[in-house]
């Protein structure tokens, strides 16, 4: 009897214990957990068999039982109360600036307006405008210029802001009549052309795409190369870069998004890695956010368009990387020297609206123009 329970004990614990060590290897724990379940194991099966052939009731092997176990218990909850007070640390929010403060007409609004009445105006059928979060004070601006003074929520009615993807999803339905993005995801064009939707993209400024980091990293200036390498899991380490000796955590935003595109354009064909799902941000302000904050540590770096990280977040942790040596300032995006520029655009998709044409024309006008300068932007001209 002696042996059969020996055998398995073994068989029942050791199973248990290769299963849970298979599914720790698959958490974001494994390195802790991947070691101490099978050493939890093994001293489990031979306290387990000491105690069928009754060896525990020598004190000998009773008090290293006992050590044993309590070792374990110790280290399990020094391991998850540490994991706890990392965790207190993190800073993780998806919220962004108030849009609110930019709403047109409305009281003490951030939306810019012109020095003179709009050469062009639109009393009826309003055009229904979304778009990108960091957009959002360019074509409320828009609106502010050209549409009836009233009130304009920032999630319903004629001119709202519901980010890129969910913008993007809402054009494809024809639930809105233009969206203001940056140019579109290869697979969001591929979706556009499987529903039937024909796109006329119509680009109204230039933006930066700048990546930036905690204002204490030592590091200043990055090659596009060694970017491209950081995101696709290449580089791992600051010090590979002439920054301090600390992993680099290199957030991302969920696919779809604009700024997450515009990454996955200038990585030029190069896979990017599969980050954890908590250096995802979800929100524009929420990658400026966690890159100042994560766990109080400097080893962060994010990426956003100029304006948006500058002006609008006016986060002071953050500065923004030197591109091949060029700071992404106004006058570098005007002269073409910083190299990650592109264009954002007004996207329609065969509305009826009577307006739009002309609306969209009125956009690349002179004063249209101003309004994207005035903004933060920089003009097409």
């Amino acid at each position: 009897m002696k042996i059969f329970g020996t055998i398995l004990t073994i068989a029942v614990f050791g199973l248990c214990g290769f299963v849970a060590t298979i599914i720790a290897a698959l958490s974001r724990d494994a390195e802790f957990y991947t070691i101490f379940i099978p050493a939890l194991t093994i001293g489990l099966i031979i306290a387990v068999i000491l105690a069928i052939y009754g060896k525990l009731k020598n004190k000998l092997a009773k008090n290293a039982a006992i050590a044993f176990f309590a070792i374990s218990a110790v280290s399990l909850t020094a391991f998850e109360g540490f994991q706890a007070y990392e965790k207190s640390l993190e800073v993780v929010s998806s919220q962004d600036v108030d849009l609110s403060e930019y709403r047109p007409f409305g009281k003490n609004t951030k939306a810019v307006s012109l020095d003179e009445p709009s050469s062009f105006k639109i009393e009826h059928d309003l055009p229904l405008l979304d778009g990108a979060t960091a957009l959002y004070p360019v074509y409320s601006a828009f609106a502010q210029a050209v549409y009836p003074e009233k009130e304009y929520p920032l999630y319903e009615g004629e001119v709202v802001s519901s980010q890129t993807s969910h913008a993007f999803d809402r054009l494809l339905k024809g639930e809105v009549d233009i969206v203001f993005i940056a140019p579109p995801s290869k697979r969001q064009m591929e979706f556009a052309e499987l529903q039937g939707v024909d796109l006329t993209l119509t680009p109204v400024g230039r933006e930066a795409f700048v990546f930036f980091v905690h204002a204490d990293n030592p590091v200043d200036e990055l090659s596009i190369k060694q970017i491209q390498e950081i995101y696709a899991g290449e580089i791992t380490n600051w010090s590979e870069v002439g920054g301090e000796d600390e992993e680099i955590r290199a957030f991302q935003r969920p696919e779809g998004s604009g700024s997450q595109s515009a990454l996955i354009k200038m990585m030029d064909g190069i896979s990017l890695m599969n980050p954890p799902s908590e250096d995802i941000a979800s929100g524009m302000g929420g990658i400026i956010k966690e890159t100042t904050n994560y766990q109080n540590r400097k080893n962060a770096i994010g990426f956003s368009f100029r304006h948006f990280s500058q002006n609008m977040v006016e986060n002071g942790k953050i500065k923004n990387i030197a591109v091949e040596g060029i700071l992404p300032t106004k006058e570098n995006i005007q002269n073409e020297t910083y190299p990650i520029v592109a264009e954002f655009y007004a996207i329609t998709a065969g509305s009826d609206n009577p307006h739009l044409k002309a609306f969209i024309e009125w956009m690349q006008s002179e004063q249209g123009q101003e309004i994207i300068a005035q903004t933060g932007y920089i003009p097409l001209q």
